[in-house]
């Protein structure tokens, strides 16, 4: 079973693990991504292209299917304005055995990173507004799963 979804309301986090381990399955990761605070970093906003970042996204979890043996698989991304501590993102990857699981998990962050188009603007408590760009690492993080 295979569940991704973009969204601009909070992700239920627990509900969406009970959901998720439903199935009974040997093993399950998972990635929770928060908003940080640093910096005085009072709000984060994604901007996002509905139709091709659902895409990207179903394309990336249906790339780990193929590449694991996953039993199920949830990916969550949420879009819009989030505050400090809020969860940006929810990766749930079960299998047999713990190692797809956590490769999967794993892959899912990495590339989302790069192949996933999301813009992020981050707004601070002393007024500055600024878009992130990718960090060096990403890329490379990425590039190791080809």
């Amino acid at each position: 079973m295979i569940r991704v979804f973009v969204q601009t309301v909070p992700i239920a986090v627990g509900a969406e693990f009970d959901l998720h381990d439903a199935g009974g399955h040997g093993a399950s990761a998972s990635f929770i991504g928060r908003v940080r605070s640093d910096d005085g970093l009072t709000e984060l906003f994604l901007e996002h292209h509905p139709t091709m970042t659902e895409a990207e996204l179903a394309s990336l979890a249906h790339a780990a299917v193929d590449r694991w043996k996953l039993g199920a698989l949830t990916l969550i991304h949420r879009v819009g304005a989030m505050a400090p501590g809020e969860t940006i993102v929810l990766v749930l990857a079960s299998s047999r055995h713990r190692a797809e699981a956590l490769a999967a998990c794993e892959f899912l962050i990495d590339r989302l990173k790069t192949d996933v188009m999301l813009w992020k603007r981050e707004t601070f408590a002393d007024g500055r507004v600024a878009w992130v760009e990718e960090r060096e690492g990403d890329r490379a993080r990425a590039e190791r799963w080809d």
